[in-house]
């Protein structure tokens, strides 16, 4: 694991995004200076979540704070190696966005509530039920630790209304992949 004060976001179709996240083994100074990273990058993006494939580690850790605030550090969630036990209550539709997503919003469908069993910073096993939104956000951050993404689960209709957004990834992707090839290439002679 490695993150910078504050990290870059991967945005879709990095394929960082679609890899199963690995279970987090060392508790350590490296862990929290990667949570600290995930937490400055999530509140500098004006998000309420982010997991850690999101700024390209492979580890299953996801930071939350439904409030957005960085002020409400009492609000926030750190979860390493969290596991969704349990899904219950109504399904209901909200708008959901994501960070790896700018500017693309759809309507999703999940369950109200969820039980999530994890890990806090120290190792310490938790067990949490969530309601409402901070359910929400920990579902929508969990499918990043497997590798489910925002386009899986639009809509047809809300797929098609963003397609040329998703165009518009995929293009900017490319070039930068073509960039980091020619910056690669000037060092070879």
């Amino acid at each position: 694991m490695d993150a910078d004060s504050n990290p870059d976001l991967a945005f879709y179709p990095d394929p960082v995004l679609r890899k199963v996240a690995h279970p987090v083994q060392a508790f350590d100074q490296q862990l929290d200076e990667v949570v600290q990273g995930m937490l400055r990058r999530m509140y500098a993006s004006q998000g309420v979540g982010l997991a850690a494939p999101q700024i390209g580690i492979g580890a299953r850790i996801l930071v939350l704070n439904e409030t957005g605030d960085p002020e409400r550090v009492d609000e926030e969630l750190v979860l390493i190696n969290p596991s969704v036990v349990e899904r219950s209550g109504a399904e209901t539709f909200a708008e959901e966005g994501c960070l790896s997503f700018p500017g693309i919003y759809a309507e999703v469908k999940r369950p109200e509530n969820c039980i999530v069993e994890a890990q806090d910073r120290k190792g310490t096993a938790i067990r949490l039920e969530l309601t409402g939104f901070q359910s929400r956000i920990l579902q929508h951050e969990y499918d990043h630790l497997e590798g489910v993404l925002l386009v899986d689960r639009m809509s047809p209709a809300d797929r098609l209304r963003h397609k040329a957004a998703l165009e518009e990834l995929k293009g900017a992707y490319r070039q930068r992949l073509a960039k980091a090839a020619a910056g690669s290439d000037k060092g070879q002679g």
